[in-house]
């Protein structure tokens, strides 16, 4: 009897998938990062993977790795082929509104925004599962396992539906601590006693203090932080004045933990956006997170509007 079921010869999907993303990276470590194995382990499968083609994919030097010709016309097709089993998962999770719900969003937005609000989501929706994923690099929804993305910047991304969050603005904070201290943070020019607390990026004390009309205080003294959180926590903790980020200390500014010493805020020049695959707006549980996440927003320009919390 005739069998219509085609017999694939296929090869063994951790192995393609370990090809693929050490192709995309050039690098057997980097791949090993996004697929969350060892580095041997990626290299283990490439060269099964090679065994069992029986061509070399990869040229291997001390310090870097090539595709070969064969290696390059396999990259095409292979990635390709798992772009479109990705996209065949995500339209049919989106049909399927169980399973946890997946949040990719910035470090320090997830310590110190997410995660202080999270329990009243869970607490209006326990029969959503979330599973937040902090991290800043690009999100590939065809790739990655993520049902949304809360990034900075200017909202222009082809290829998904974005949703504008909140804006940011940047103001002095401090705790409350420190505005009676030895010397006293009554004008902006008493920061010329304090230490000044900084992220990345540094230029943001000048501007501030250009905004406010200050002299005589040096913006780049004081000591820095990778993440905008920890500049946070350590304002929260007294070691000095931190330029807060509106979305990251207004919990701590509502709990008392922090004090806006000025009335002065200066714009940033990006915003809070929430990016979707196509068509993810139609799950019932995206849905929801964002509906939610919009809601606290709008709370929190409540907040930030109060009277100064000093």
């Amino acid at each position: 009897m005739y069998d219509p079921t085609p017999r694939r010869r296929l090869p063994p999907l951790n192995a393609i998938r370990a090809f693929e993303a050490a192709a995309r990276h050039l690098s057997f470590t980097k791949a090993a990062d996004e697929l969350a194995v060892t580095q041997g382990a990626v290299s283990h499968q490439v060269k099964a993977l090679e065994a069992w083609l029986g061509v070399t994919l990869f040229l291997r030097e001390t310090r870097a790795i090539y595709l070969t010709r064969e290696g390059q016309q396999y990259l095409a097709p292979v990635r390709a082929a798992l772009d479109a089993i990705a996209e065949a998962t995500r339209r049919l999770e989106v049909l399927d509104p169980r399973g946890p719900l997946t949040v990719s969003a910035i470090p320090s937005f997830v310590a110190k925004w997410l995660l202080p609000r999270l329990a009243d989501f869970r607490a209006a929706h326990p029969d959503i599962d979330v599973r937040i994923s902090a991290d800043d690099r690009l999100v590939d929804f065809a790739r990655h396992d993520v049902d949304l993305a809360i990034r900075m910047g200017n909202g222009d991304w082809p290829g998904v539906e974005v949703v504008k969050l909140m804006d940011e603005d940047l103001f002095p904070v401090c705790s409350p601590a420190l505005l009676a201290g030895d010397p006293p943070l009554r004008r902006p020019e008493d920061l010329a006693h304090h230490t000044l607390l900084h992220d990345d990026m540094r230029q943001d004390w000048r501007a501030w203090l250009m905004a406010a009309g200050v002299a005589g205080v040096d913006p780049t003294r004081g000591p820095g932080y990778t993440d905008s959180s920890m500049v946070i926590q350590a304002a929260v903790e007294g070691q000095g004045v931190a330029l807060g980020r509106s979305a990251l200390a207004t919990a701590d500014l509502a709990q008392g933990r922090l004090v806006k010493p000025f009335e002065v805020a200066l714009p940033a020049s990006f915003a809070y956006y929430v990016a979707l695959p196509p068509g993810a707006s139609g799950n019932a549980k995206v849905r929801a997170f964002v509906d939610w996440m919009l809601a606290m927003a709008v709370e929190d320009e409540s907040i930030l509007a109060a009277p100064r919390y000093s």
